[in-house]
């Protein structure tokens, strides 16, 4: 399997072909050398084909928990706007970031339960956060989410006809941007404890340039993210694997959706 972008996908169960991510079980696309997966006895072993009379997979599946999840965080997101209990975004996010890490390192443990968890923790998080910032600027978190909606169905359509291939060669340049991304927020944090202004998060048009490369980095995330979701499919996963599926797509559209809302705060500043 190609790595991906994203931790939580690295732990997928192996697909059986390559090429343009279709999201269906047919694999339209052509096979590559270098699509003949190292790690397919390992993730078989860490998750098993579906067996035993347990049904495989399916994209319903995936639409369907996915759906769920996003569903989760947008309503107890809006609640924890509304009824503006800003401050329980801090710890929300410490919960959703432990539970992260249990899923990541613990995928058996992917279920409803902890997958909802994430979710709604995140969701109070981002509410938090969104209301503060729409105190600030009116209207900002609805522009947030209506922008993170498109991106993540523009890159759907994008995945789905193929105009963007996700290939090998493609992955390593995608991976390459996102620890360029990662260094330079690291570097950002720890100047910022010195007191040093590097220009990358202060709103000018440095920050707004770095922002929109931060957003074309996680939107091209999704395409890996759809391409292993996708493999996992191919490969015949147990269709409880789905959850996981949703829980790797949820952490991608949290960073998406904190980067579009900072990215327009920066726009709506004086």
């Amino acid at each position: 399997m190609r790595s991906s972008s994203n931790p939580a996908f690295r732990n997928l169960p192996s697909g059986g072909s390559g090429g343009y991510a279709t999201f269906d079980r047919q694999g339209g696309g052509a096979m590559s050398g270098a699509a003949a997966y190292a790690d397919t006895q390992t993730s078989q072993v860490e998750y098993g084909r579906a067996a035993g009379g347990e049904r495989p997979i399916t994209i319903d599946d995936v639409v369907m928990k996915t759906g769920l999840s996003a569903g989760t965080a947008l309503v107890l997101g809006t609640l924890t706007a509304v009824s503006g209990l800003y401050g329980l975004a801090l710890p929300a996010f410490i919960v959703g970031f432990v539970v992260s890490l249990v899923l990541i390192f613990k995928p058996k443990f992917a279920g409803a339960p902890l997958v909802l968890l994430y979710s709604a923790a995140m969701g109070v998080a981002l509410g938090g956060i969104s209301g503060i910032f729409n105190d600030i600027y009116p209207g900002i978190a609805l522009q947030a989410i209506v922008g993170t909606a498109g991106v993540f169905l523009g890159m759907l359509v994008v995945y789905k006809t193929g105009a963007v291939r996700v290939t090998p060669r493609f992955t390593k340049w995608l991976m390459g941007a996102l620890i360029g991304v990662v260094v330079l927020m690291i570097f950002n944090l720890v100047m910022s404890l010195f007191g040093v202004n590097t220009g990358l998060r202060d709103g000018g048009p440095l920050a707004i340039g770095f922002s929109l490369l931060v957003i074309g980095v996680a939107a091209f995330s999704l395409l890996l993210d759809f391409d292993s979701a996708d493999q996992a499919i191919r490969g015949g996963a147990p269709a409880k694997f789905a959850w996981y599926i949703a829980f790797g797509l949820m952490t991608t559209l949290v960073w998406l959706y904190i980067e579009i809302l900072r990215l327009l705060s920066y726009l709506r500043q004086d």
